[in-house]
């Protein structure tokens, strides 16, 4: 099977980094938006890590160039030859720019049973809708947020009395595991020459 390679983009702890290095995925490159944990993770696991600052792209201000973010992140990957990338919090909004550059190659997970509960506030969103159910989804990313073909869920309960941040730590727990089987799945799949959205969707209870 060919050699496939993996990028993973972060933001923050890395505590979905840590998953995918538990559950035996080779990662060849990591690349953050932002000074962050997830760096260090990787630096200490002795994957390239490498820090595409979008402070230098004009920040969190409105003057932030999305467009010019999104293409130089996309020669970044391109770069090193990247076959498979995986978005593990990263925090970023991309362009077209980008999805074109990586057409059904980018992969991301989103605290809600998607479609429903897209956006930042998915979890604190299905508490305020009173839903008795949550989850997590893996997708293939496109320029549309939290868009695009579903390739795993999960469900979770929504508990009486629970916070945001009960539940949110909830699908975490069923996120560090799904993810890395997901992406794992998603290698060998491009390994034998299919494309990521042929992966069959899987739903579950946890």
């Amino acid at each position: 099977m060919a050699d496939v390679r993996l990028c993973v983009l972060v933001s923050g702890s890395g505590t979905i980094l840590e998953a995918m290095f538990a559950a035996g995925l080779a990662v060849d490159l990591v690349v953050a938006d932002r000074p962050c944990r997830a760096l260090e993770v990787a630096e200490r696991a002795g994957i390239d890590a490498l820090l595409l600052d979008r402070a230098l792209y004009g920040g969190f201000s409105a003057a932030f160039d999305r467009d010019a973010y999104s293409l130089d992140l996309a020669t970044l990957i391109a770069s090193h030859r990247i076959d498979l990338v995986a978005m593990a919090g990263f925090g970023t909004v991309t362009t077209a720019s980008f999805h074109e550059a990586l057409p059904g190659r980018v992969l991301n997970t989103h605290p809600s049973l998607l479609p429903d509960f897209k956006g930042w506030h998915a979890v604190a969103a299905a508490l305020a809708a009173g839903a008795t159910e949550s989850g997590c989804t893996v997708h293939v990313a496109t320029e549309a947020l939290d868009d695009g073909p579903i390739l795993a869920q999960r469900r979770v309960p929504v508990l009486p009395g629970d916070t945001e941040a009960d539940l949110h730590e909830r699908i975490k727990t069923v996120e560090r595991v799904l993810y890395p089987e997901v992406i794992a799945r998603v290698l060998r799949a491009l390994a034998q020459g299919y494309e990521p959205a042929s992966v069959a969707i899987e739903m579950g209870e946890q």
